[in-house]
């Protein structure tokens, strides 16, 4: 294996991100809580199931992100997929600062983790590892509850949300 630190660069975060920017995703939103209880939030597009047994989930939660920190240390997390119609809530927890948790909006799982009331699934998680990897630590999480139903995920593709059925919603 290549030592990062050593592998020729030929491309810069512009281009890789442009790149990026060509594979759909769908949208989640990951929760914890601090130990003081103070609740933190992000929009992610790097999520994926890893394992059936046990289960496992991986995000990635970017260094510059404001609730860093917190992620850093929890013990558990929650993932809230984000159903089509959900863009206002997405675009409030990507950005740093932002008041993210309100009351209609919001509400704790059996394992405490706030989720996102409304969204097509919610999964409880513990934290089973981390890895630090550039500027994003990937947290695997092992899937403690899960609830979903149906309806359509709201997607992410070239730096805009769309749906399944309709074009772009918003940018």
């Amino acid at each position: 294996m290549t030592d990062p630190a050593e592998a020729p660069r030929s491309v810069t975060a512009e281009v890789f991100r442009a790149a990026m920017a060509c594979h759909a995703a769908g949208v989640v939103v990951v929760t914890t809580r601090e130990t003081t209880g103070r609740p933190w939030g992000l929009t992610v597009t790097s999520f994926s199931s890893v394992s059936l047994e046990p289960p496992l989930i991986l995000v990635c939660v970017a260094r510059r992100a404001s609730g860093y920190p917190a992620f850093a240390a929890c013990t558990k997390f929650a993932v809230s997929v984000l159903e089509e119609g959900q863009e206002d809530v997405a675009a409030r927890f990507a950005h740093s600062g932002a008041e993210k948790f309100t009351a209609q909006e919001s509400c704790d799982t059996p394992a405490t983790a706030p989720v996102v009331a409304g969204a097509l699934c919610q999964l409880d998680c513990h934290v089973h590892a981390r890895h630090p990897a550039g500027d994003h630590l990937l947290l695997l999480g092992l899937v403690t509850s899960v609830r979903y139903r149906q309806g359509a995920p709201l997607i992410h593709h070239r730096k805009a949300f769309h749906t399944l059925g309709s074009g772009v919603v918003t940018s």
